[in-house]
């Protein structure tokens, strides 16, 4: 299969090298010095998991010098999603799925008016890894997941194709037949472990032992769950007490990429995470004062550091 990704970052350079290492025909479609980097010293993965040298790599800043591909894998920030889509139109052929893999829940609702209902599958990942520096990936903790699928929920020759790929690439993957659910139980996890350690600016080893702090965390997480059962998702009845064990057991020095975005003064996907809840509990009628109030603490830095 040819696989393209899209943004090298922690997601698309943690996942596509893994795939790369296995045997994967894989184009990266990268920018600036991390482009740079990547074409002239390969790309890098190093931290928990071991280190992972893809040299040389296949880099470049025009997605139509790829051309038609089989499998996309979307990791732009939320805040591209519009704008990538349409740059990438041309990896589009007639079978090619596009597999969103970013944080939150709507990125695939965002992609389907520009590429069609046809190409955008779905999916989520959990890994902690970002750019240490241009070409290099730093990832904290061994996990490492995937869990993708047709939207529709039913069994397709790319899906079925790209599994055999991941199982190949040494992380845990999942093809599921019901991909909301895996979608919103991430973001259960995520709404309260970015907004957490985002606005504490602390790592999760500094929070999680104080009943006060992680009240937060427990309150976070119940109002999104509120909000995923009133947008009709069957999320199981102990997904709380589920994520907050995986919270409990993440590396001490791990953050949300969000958290690692506002410490660099970068602009958050605050908007996509925390504000969709509250946007959502308003259009349910649910209270959300917990993810209310990080909204609030942070939305100065949405935009990036202040002036």
């Amino acid at each position: 299969m040819r696989i393209a990704v899209i943004g090298a970052g922690g997601v698309g350079g943690g996942f596509g090298a893994a795939i790369a290492k296995a045997g994967g025909d894989v184009s990266f479609v990268a920018r600036g010095a991390h482009l740079a980097a990547m074409r002239e010293h390969g790309l890098r993965v190093e931290g928990d998991r071991g280190e992972t040298l893809i040299r040389p790599v296949q880099a470049t800043d025009d997605p139509a010098s790829i051309g038609p591909v089989d499998i996309v894998l979307f990791c732009v920030k939320l805040w591209d999603i519009e704008s990538a889509g349409e740059q990438i139109k041309p990896l589009i052929g007639p079978g090619t799925g596009v597999i969103p893999l970013q944080n939150g829940i709507d990125a695939g609702d965002r992609l389907i008016p520009i590429l069609g209902s046809d190409h955008v599958m779905a999916g989520t990942v959990a890994i902690s890894a970002t750019i240490a520096k241009p070409g290099v990936i730093r990832q904290t903790g061994t996990f490492m997941s995937m869990a993708f699928g047709e939207r529709d929920g039913r069994a397709s020759p790319r899906a079925e194709a790209f599994l055999a790929l991941c199982r190949n690439a040494g992380f845990n993957v999942m093809l599921s037949d019901k991909i909301a659910v895996p979608i919103w139980q991430k973001f259960i996890l995520l709404t309260a472990m970015s907004g957490g350690t985002a606005i504490t600016r602390l790592p999760i080893g500094k929070l999680r032992d104080d009943p006060d702090v992680f009240s937060l965390f427990e309150s976070v997480m119940r109002e999104t769950v509120a909000v995923g059962r009133a947008e009709g998702v069957p999320l199981p009845a102990d997904v709380v007490e589920k994520q907050t064990a995986t919270i409990r057991g993440l590396p001490p020095g791990g953050v949300a990429s969000m958290a690692v975005d506002l410490s660099r003064g970068n602009r958050l996907e605050l908007p996509w995470l925390a504000g969709k809840v509250v946007e959502l509990g308003r259009k349910h009628g649910i209270p959300t004062p917990a993810n209310a109030a990080i909204f609030a603490a942070l939305k100065p830095y949405a935009n990036g550091a202040p002036a």
